[in-house]
């Protein structure tokens, strides 16, 4: 991919969102009536997509549903929340929350919530993965479009403030043409199918961000060193939906000479060490985990071995290139509230957000794209003609 195009894509899915205190906004009266659904036992309430709501001062929480009883008292005195339900629809009906954090990590609530709130008016701050399979994804999306309701899915790093430095060295030709892009999981006990699920629409989400959309994807699972049928497929823990494979293969095409590979296996060593994205462009190389704040580093080296060549690394953090972090993400706080910012800001200038709904189905379809070729034997293109989960059809 020529560096223009890749700057182009770069700067559509960038955002620039900084915080100057211990809350991030400046609003003197919270306009937005917020509701969070929690699952105590069954995805509890992700990554903070609760708390978030108690640093942003445009909101305020006035309600929490969780069916289970301990938990929903504790997400109550957690979120000052002044009311409290066990049954979320209940919440919706009675409180006519502006906006919802649904919350739960596990996907097979995300579709029945998010319709709830779509019936009841509200926009969403949704946990990853979307949910389980491209039909639920294409219902969740046109119920929302038909009350013109803005979804904002946990992909933080695309918010990460380091993303203007590393645009600024892509567009200053310090890589030069993109010519691959190679993401891995972590690669630890879920190595594989579960991996691909859970972190892996972290990497697709990046790879999208930096490349747009994929053409075509061409792939294979093996388990046990061998080809995947329908014997090993299995439910996935934590109620992802259908998995297969300790070993996945998978490579992408996007526009231009730009290819993509994403790979995760279940290993013995370096779990979790190799979990990120690298872009090799032809004057040099960067390297990025994931998060609001991640690990950015980059060399100039057309060699992309600079061990031989002795090019240095640059360390790129959000204040620049070779500069110390200022900031902190405990518990991806500080990336949650970004994103709370930035649907807010999509709700009053009726846009998208930076991590739409639109965006959380492609990381979605790439996914499932490893399966449908699996399952076909053939490279596919992209978007998918089966919405259909593919190993349900193997």
């Amino acid at each position: 991919m020529k560096r223009r195009e890749f700057i182009k894509n770069t700067a559509v899915g960038l955002t620039i969102l900084t915080a100057g205190s211990s809350h991030y906004t400046n609003a003197k009266e919270p306009r937005y009536r917020v509701a969070v659904i929690g699952r105590s036992g069954k995805g509890n309430y992700g990554h903070g997509l609760d708390v978030v709501w108690n640093d942003i001062d445009q909101a305020r929480v006035v309600a929490v549903a969780d069916e289970d009883s301990k938990g929903r008292a504790k997400a109550a005195e957690r979120l000052k929340a002044p009311k409290a339900y066990a049954d979320y629809r209940q919440m919706l009906e009675k409180e006519r929350p502006q906006i919802v954090s649904v919350a739960p990590r596990w996907l097979d609530c995300h579709r029945d919530m998010v319709l709830a709130c779509a019936e009841f008016g509200c926009h969403v701050f949704l946990e990853k993965a979307m949910c389980q399979n491209l039909e639920q994804a294409d219902e969740m999306i046109a119920a929302l479009e038909k009350r013109n309701l803005k979804l904002a899915i946990a992909h933080q790093t695309r918010y990460s403030p380091s993303l203007k430095h590393v645009r600024q060295i892509i567009s200053d030709g310090k890589l030069g043409d993109i010519l691959e892009l190679r993401g891995r999981g972590k690669e630890d006990r879920r190595g594989g199918g579960e991996d691909l699920m859970v972190l892996g629409t972290h990497i697709m989400d990046l790879m999208r961000f930096f490349a747009g959309d994929a053409q075509w994807c061409f792939a294979n699972v093996r388990d046990g060193q061998k080809t995947v049928t329908r014997n090993e497929v299995r439910d996935g823990a934590e109620a992802i939906g259908p998995l297969a494979g300790d070993e996945i293969h998978a490579m992408y095409h996007f526009n231009g000479t730009t290819t993509g590979y994403f790979s995760t296996q279940r290993v013995r060593h370096g779990a979790s060490k190799r979990f990120g994205l690298r872009i090799f462009g032809t004057k040099g190389i960067l390297t990025m985990t994931t998060g609001a704040l991640p690990e950015i580093w980059f060399v100039e080296d057309p060699s992309w071995q600079p061990g031989r060549s002795k090019a240095r690394w640059k360390k790129i953090t959000s204040v620049g290139i070779d500069k110390p972090e200022t900031l902190s993400d405990p518990n991806h706080h500080f990336g949650n509230c970004l994103i709370a910012q930035d649907l807010i800001r999509a709700i009053e200038t009726n846009t998208q957000p930076k991590g739409s709904m639109y965006d959380g189905r492609a990381a979605l379809e790439m996914i499932l794209a490893v399966y449908e070729s699996h399952r076909l034997n053939a490279p596919v293109e992209l978007p998918l003609k089966n919405r259909r989960h593919p190993l349900s059809l193997l």
